[in-house]
């Protein structure tokens, strides 16, 4: 019943929060702050309890520490599983998964919205191919027992992705899920064939189911959730009407720019037995959407059977911005951020404000 929280903090030490309720009255009596390690930078935002141990990351290192049982902080010292070699950059969040086969996947998403070519004149352009994805872009696996592991001990497990801060092991099929953050501007950077309308409801976010050798597409292509379609980025030549193809779909197109953080899949029972195997998304919401409201700042669910959604997604709570028109992201109390099962099946909601 404890839980451990990853928290964001850019310096110093202690970047771990343990909670604990002692009196069983659903509030921590106990707040605990911890972490022998440095951290470094805002996306340091993973923790994952698996096989006793903690897992968790900075932006640059994935660290875990045995878990002794009936004690709330682990008197062990940090081991490193992973370090991350290249220089910080956005969207560094190293987000994990595990196939409880002795696997554990990580992100290494890209820092920019399609690759582009800071040389080119006028419309901007995309790099091709695009540099990027020799080693970013992509989901790769390593070994979950392994110390001191660089990105090149591991392989590439998938490529053609933006961003992924949410990624989750689904035990029911056996598989790797991650929800994406789409790319941004399209009306900045083709206005001829996009308007600020366009922008804002433009691409969709994308659940993915992620097997190995798959191409999502990016940089080269978006995901347009009207069309249900892939399209071809401006970037590369789109005009917002001619398709891409030879990339994988998602299996779901979610709302352009809300930012989804946290996917889970609810195994317990205090929910009605529709919420039996279904998603759980928390989305942080928009902060680009201007010059029209900002949304998304809700946590959704999206009903499952046999490894596909049988439904659309839905709202499963909603309220946190506490405001009914979010003008701008600074608007908005809370957001949501990540999300975790207790053992008698609730849900507990992190939120990064």
């Amino acid at each position: 019943g404890d839980i451990y929280v990853k928290l964001r903090t850019e310096t110093g030490r202690n970047g771990n929060m343990a909670l604990r309720d002692t009196n069983n009255d659903g509030k921590a009596d106990i707040l605990s702050r911890f972490g022998d390690y440095p951290n470094d930078g805002i996306f340091a935002t993973e923790m994952r309890i698996h096989n006793g141990y903690l897992y968790y990351s900075s932006e640059q290192v994935i660290y875990r520490q045995k878990l002794t049982p009936t004690k709330l902080i682990p008197d062990s010292k940090p081991e490193i599983i992973l370090t991350d070699q290249f220089p910080q950059r956005w969207h560094n969040a190293k987000s994990l998964a595990f196939d409880n086969r002795g696997n554990m996947f990580v992100t290494f998403s890209a820092p920019t919205n399609a690759c582009e070519d800071t040389n080119s004149v006028g419309q901007p352009k995309g790099l091709f191919p695009c540099p990027m994805l020799d080693v970013l872009g992509s989901i790769w696996i390593f070994k979950e027992n392994t110390l001191n592991q660089v990105q090149t001990d591991g392989k590439k497990f998938a490529t053609g992705i933006r961003s992924i801060v949410g990624i989750s092991w689904n035990d029911k099929d056996s598989s790797l899920y991650g929800v994406q953050h789409g790319r941004d501007y399209l009306h900045n950077h083709a206005p001829q064939y996009y308007s600020d309308w366009d922008q804002s409801v433009l691409p969709a976010e994308e659940f993915m189911l992620i097997e190995e050798g798959d191409n999502f597409g990016w940089p080269y292509s978006y995901y347009d959730h009207f069309k249900n379609k892939k399209m071809i980025a401006p970037e590369y030549g789109g005009d917002g009407k001619t398709e891409a193809e030879g990339y994988k779909d998602p299996i779901m197109g979610l709302p352009a720019h809300w930012a989804p953080n946290d996917l889970l899949f609810y195994k317990g029972k205090q929910f009605p037995e529709r919420y039996k195997d279904g998603a759980f998304i928390a989305f942080h919401g928009s902060t680009n959407r201007a010059p029209y409201p900002q949304a998304g700042y809700i946590v959704a669910f999206i009903p499952f059977e046999n490894g596909r959604p049988t439904g659309k997604w839905e709202v499963f709570a909603d309220g946190f911005a506490q405001t009914d028109t979010i003008h701008t992201m600074p608007d908005a109390k809370y957001r949501p951020m990540g999300l975790s099962e207790g053992p008698d099946g609730s849900l507990y909601i992190s939120e990064s404000k």
